[in-house]
């Protein structure tokens, strides 16, 4: 179901179903289901404080509800109200995936709206990144602040497509952990040994666990992936309209994003702060979960 509406009013606020947030950690929270105004029943862990703007989170490609690192998340959940949710046709939330990051930004619209929030901070990690700055532009009303992880702007240079060795890594319909470590981290000792333990961390419980991404929504959020990087300078600079602040996180080294397309990122962005992470690639959040959990407390705090 198309959702534009949407995009141009907020007050349609649902408030049912509403979850009110617990101390528990990500481990400990188990999936909640909530249904939205567009049909579709949407998979998710509300955890932390219960207090203030929530913080949504939006994940990255192939990525469904339990592919954050608690360590980075239970850390922010410790001063924040937590969002986490599988968008649709992901994991355990019904309907069929969009192969555009527009339809992607619209369904998570109606999902935040279902939980009747008005007012939300975003944190998007890479194709999640993509919806955040795309529900931030939409929606000016509904946004309050913006950090982007790992990620990079509509249409610019560097985004046409991922490089071969990515693609067969993590695109392939079989993959599995030396994938995610060729990607997310650098190739270096210190960064693979880091990857190993965030691994260890997202993997390392077996309990309540989200169901894993379909190929049908993996294939077309690389769909979504590839028209989002088409060059495209209106795209481009429509990013001089996004006036929330935004907090940019990237490796020093990512091979999935490029780096050098987090930094044009920052240069177009009206409010805009920009941490790099040493020895680090796609997955710098997790490889320097502290940092980047302590980065994104102070952000929201200002």
């Amino acid at each position: 179901m198309n959702l534009s509406p949407l995009r141009h009013d907020t007050s349609a606020i649902l408030t049912k179903g509403t979850k009110m947030a617990s101390t528990t950690g990500m481990v400990g929270t188990p999936i909640a289901y909530l249904e939205a105004a567009n049909g579709v029943t949407y998979a998710y862990r509300r955890f932390g404080t219960g207090t203030g703007i929530p913080l949504v989170f939006l994940q990255h490609f192939r990525g469904n509800i339990d592919n954050w690192d608690p360590k980075l998340v239970d850390q922010i959940a410790e001063q924040r109200d937590v969002i986490l949710f599988d968008n649709t046709g992901v994991g355990s939330t019904s309907g069929t995936t969009p192969n555009t990051v527009e339809q992607m930004a619209d369904d998570a619209i109606a999902f935040i709206l279902a939980l009747g929030l008005a007012e939300v901070d975003l944190f998007g990690f890479s194709l999640g990144g993509f919806v955040a700055q795309d529900i931030a532009l939409s929606q000016p009303e509904l946004v309050r602040r913006v950090i982007l992880a790992g990620t990079g702007p509509k249409g610019a240079p560097g985004m046409e497509r991922w490089s071969k060795d990515v693609e067969d890594a993590v695109v392939v319909d079989e993959t599995g952990p030396a994938g995610v470590l060729y990607v997310f981290y650098a190739h270096t000792d210190t960064s693979q040994a880091a990857g190993q333990e965030s691994l260890g961390r997202i993997y390392g419980w077996a309990d309540g666990r989200d169901e894993q991404p379909s190929l049908e929504a993996k294939n077309a959020q690389y769909e979504a992936v590839l028209r989002w990087g088409i060059r495209d300078w209106d795209a481009v600079a429509r990013l001089a309209e996004m006036q929330q602040p935004a907090l940019i996180l990237q490796g020093d080294d990512d091979i999935m994003i490029p780096t050098r397309a987090s930094y044009t990122l920052a240069g177009l962005l009206p409010n805009a702060t920009l941490h790099i992470y040493p020895d680090a690639s796609h997955g710098s959040i997790f490889q320097h979960a502290d940092e980047a959990a302590r980065h994104t407390l102070a952000f929201l705090g200002e």
